[in-house]
């Protein structure tokens, strides 16, 4: 059985790819299994060098990528070649990191008692990995867990299967032993079953998931009943906040950025801009009118900065945000409602708490902007919220700057720089609603390596019986 993806501008078929059931997971999972004790005892050496070669294998597809994120997702070239980046460069810290996972030798009190922790593969790996930015997702949900000595599974988004698929067929040419990384793709009906059914396998050991924070509560409580950890990135409402004595132009370039990269449908895009009282007049016109400036079109024709949104609920949850604010007395200074998935860039003034905008994450072109009185009323602000992803701060004073990020409940914030900033090293997560856990570099090995305790006995055993 195959299911069909359909293209969002076009309505036409863009792609189809098996509709595998939960058997079939189970058993890609069983396969998987029988693959953990030859990779895990493979050299760090040798994983790096398969996981070099992954990352040009990834790099050599950049056309198929680029077609494929055009026609499933409706992203722009742009999107799709920054996406190939940054993956092939998670890729290449993953394999930079397998000589550094590393234990330590632990002063004992016992004579005689050399103690030593040490961190070992915990076995299959499953990745679930959204579509909004495929490459980036899709490639961080199993590259430090290979690095790490484990077997992965990559369950593909139901919104951009050959995206996903792509990945796989990369990481195989580059030598991966069989079984070492498997991929899952279901029908979007199936969804629930087929996840259900490889989170109950007993060979998964860790889960990571990256998505809307709805779907992350079930799958940490699925993980929960067999005690398995999992690692979330969830939704999220960053703000940014500007300071009176910003650089307003600084900040209007970010936070264009920020809101309106990728159509806002990024985990990290700036959703609730916070400017001051005695600079939010002058922010406000200045990034109305860069909003205005900022033509969204076709995406394959490459002509404009903003192309079209994964689908009709993006549409109409955006539609119903934009009317339910202004109903509570909101104002729209750029953009508007849309009919099609080519959505404008919209800019609403005047939200209030009262207002859906203001708080649930609306994952597609549009902003609001929240005044507030002074730096302690733009922290409190900042702070109210359930999710606490990524944040960002524009002041002249960097100490300020980091004074105020202190403050900020967030996994991630930045002084004078947009809400969207990945960096392969850096250790990538939220908290609150926006989950836990941490991806990237040095954090990702404690993700996915399990700590243990070893010590070895020098001297004869003295004992009280």
């Amino acid at each position: 059985m195959r299911f069909e993806r359909v293209n969002p501008i076009t309505g036409q078929p863009a792609s189809t790819a098996t509709a595998m059931t939960p058997a079939e997971a189970r058993a890609t999972a069983d396969r998987a299994a029988a693959a953990f004790p030859a990779w895990s005892a493979t050299g760090p050496n040798a994983r790096r060098a398969i996981l070099g070669r992954a990352a040009e294998a990834l790099e050599k597809r950049r056309d198929a990528f680029v077609k494929a994120m055009m026609e499933e997702i409706g992203a722009t070239a742009g999107w799709a070649m920054f996406n190939l980046m940054l993956a092939a460069g998670m890729v290449r810290e993953a394999a930079a990191i397998t000589t550094r996972i590393a234990g330590e030798v632990i002063p004992s009190d016992k004579p005689g008692c050399l103690a030593m922790s040490i961190r070992e593969p915990v076995g299959v790996v499953l990745g679930i990995a959204p579509w909004n930015a495929p490459i980036i997702l899709g490639v961080r949900a199993i590259a430090t867990a290979l690095a790490c000595g484990n077997p992965v599974i990559l369950k593909a988004s139901e919104l951009c299967p050959r995206t996903h698929e792509l990945i796989v067929e990369a990481f195989a040419e580059a030598g991966f032993p069989e079984g070492v990384v498997n991929v899952v793709t279901n029908a979007p009906p199936d969804a629930g079953e087929v996840v259900g059914a490889l989170i109950d396998h007993p060979a998964v050991r860790r889960v990571n998931f990256t998505g809307s924070t709805a779907v992350g509560r079930i799958v940490a409580m699925r993980c929960a009943q067999h005690l398995k950890p999992c690692l979330l990135e969830l939704g999220g409402k960053a703000p940014l906040l500007i300071l009176e004595d910003a650089d307003l132009d600084g900040a209007v370039r970010a936070a264009a950025f920020g809101a309106f990269m990728n159509q806002g449908q990024i985990c990290m895009s700036t959703e609730r801009i916070i400017p001051v009282a005695a600079i939010a007049d002058e922010f406000a016109r200045r990034f109305t009118d860069k909003a205005r400036s900022m033509a969204s079109g076709d995406p394959r024709e490459g002509k404009t900065p903003l192309g079209a949104v994964v689908d009709r609920s993006t549409v109409e949850r955006v539609n119903h945000l934009i009317d339910d604010a202004v109903a509570g007395g909101a104002r729209v200074l750029a953009g508007g409602k849309a009919e099609g998935v080519v959505m404008p860039a919209t800019v609403v003034e005047g939200v209030t708490p009262r207002m859906k905008l203001y708080r649930e994450e609306s994952f597609g072109p549009v902003v609001a902007i929240i005044r507030a009185k002074d730096e302690a009323d733009a922290i409190r602000i900042a702070n109210d919220s359930e999710y606490g992803l990524s944040a960002a701060v524009f002041t002249g004073d960097a100490a300020r700057g980091l004074r105020v990020a202190r403050q900020i409940r967030s996994g991630m914030c930045h002084v004078n720089g947009p809400t969207v900033h990945d960096e392969a090293q850096m250790p990538f997560g939220g908290v609150g609603a926006s989950g836990y856990g941490r991806f990237g570099g040095m954090a990702g090995i404690d993700q996915f390596t399990e700590l243990r305790w070893i010590t070895v006995e020098t001297l004869p055993g003295q004992f009280p019986i």
